[in-house]
């Protein structure tokens, strides 16, 4: 993509809260899942099969639609995808089935998978390059920021008045997106073609995509633990409303300041020993969620560190593939946000599998041996990048 130069500094602050919307409309299931599933009479692990339904396909749409649209005005499609998501929200508080549901977070799917890497693409190509960190990390900010406010709210709003209601807030939220990105990206952005035979090569590029799954392997870990954390709590703690609000909450507040400590370990220790770092560290703290009931400011210190430590990987990771990606960046960042969505599918599959053999007490030790994988997976692709990848 050409440099374009824009004097609209509200763009980042849009295309962040925008992500702020992406946030809720993905990851505010979580919050949802048992009073969803008391009024539809579904098991927490058929409810938390909407995340991984959502993770599947975006993680199968976002390259595919990506690749696909490179020729079209990106402030047209990332408007586009935002309808996608406006309307899946409205089906999903309409939706009287479980197949409704499905079909609802296929769209939202879509439409996250067509603006997230678009915002992050834009966003970096209006950047000069010694800045970019600083912007992407801003643009990412609203997904984080949807741990701590979004879903909390979500989850409230679920018990208090009904979960359909948490859809209609986020039909609420998406529609002024659209306004935002059709009033701050710029017109005429000309981006370099990214093509299917671009998605074609970035794919049979064995060492890249290694390192793009590296960010499911540490994503996945993190979801056999919270996609289900909502019953979990209810279970061993005997949280109600409040009180799953307050942990997600906390979660949320650990989340930001994850964002904001991933940048300055990786400035100052570099992407790998950071990485390394993050995964060692969630080796220790997951498992101890399987010696739950604990009493509740442990369990809030628990949590806290435990959401710092997950968010903490993600511009470490980005600086990481920005390195190997090129000219093909947008190709590279939307099969890392796919990479995401897989490990989250991975991660909540391997959760219901663990609560339906073992119970929700299995939750923890299982996430932790996830961890420890994650530390394998990063340590061969480290060993088969070329020297000047695997240095930093």
């Amino acid at each position: 993509m050409n440099t374009v130069p824009t004097t609209d500094r509200l763009m980042i602050p849009a295309l962040s809260a925008c992500n702020f919307v992406i946030g809720i409309a993905a990851f505010g299931i979580i919050g949802l899942v048992e009073p969803m599933g008391s009024d539809m009479g579904l098991t927490p692990a058929q409810t938390g099969q909407l995340l991984t339904v959502y993770a599947v396909a975006y993680a199968i749409l976002s390259p595919l639609l990506i690749a696909s649209t490179g020729q079209i005005g990106r402030r047209r499609i990332m408007a586009l995808g935002f309808v996608l998501v406006a309307v899946a929200a409205a089906i999903s508080a309409l939706s009287p089935t479980l197949t409704g549901l499905n079909i609802a977070r296929v769209l939202a799917a879509a439409g996250a998978g067509i603006f997230t890497p678009l915002a992050a693409a834009v966003a970096a190509g209006l950047t000069a390059e010694e800045n970019r960190a600083k912007v992407l990390a801003a643009v990412f900010f609203g997904l984080t920021l949807s741990q701590v406010i979004g879903v909390p709210a979500t989850s409230w709003i679920a018990y208090s008045f009904g979960w359909r209601w948490a859809f209609w807030l986020m039909v609420a939220l998406a529609v002024p997106c659209i306004w935002l990105i059709w009033t701050r990206v710029p017109a005429g952005l000309k981006f370099q073609p990214v093509t299917l035979a671009d998605l074609r090569d970035v794919i049979g590029e064995g060492r890249v995509m290694l390192a793009i799954g590296f960010t499911g392997s540490f994503i996945g870990a993190q979801y056999v633990l919270f996609t289900y954390i909502t019953p979990l709590l209810s279970s061993t703690m005997g949280f109600g409303r409040d009180g799953i609000a307050l942990t997600l909450m906390v979660a949320g507040f650990g989340a930001v300041a994850g964002n904001i400590l991933g940048g300055y370990l990786s400035d100052r220790f570099g992407w790998r020993i950071t990485l390394t770092g993050l995964c060692l560290f969630q080796m220790g703290i997951m498992p101890m969620f399987s010696l739950l009931p604990v009493s509740v400011p442990v369990l809030l210190f628990m949590v806290a560190i435990w959401a710092m430590g997950g968010w903490s990987f993600m511009a470490a990771q980005q600086i990481r593939l920005f390195a190997m990606a090129g000219h093909r960046a947008p190709v590279v960042l939307a099969l890392n946000a796919a990479a995401i969505y897989i490990g989250a599918a991975i991660g909540s599959a391997v959760g219901g599998l663990m609560i339906t053999g073992y119970g929700l007490s299995s939750l923890g030790v299982a996430a932790g041996v996830g961890a420890s994988l994650a530390l394998v997976h990063l340590t061969l692709s480290v060993r088969l990048s070329p020297l000047s990848e695997a240095r930093p």
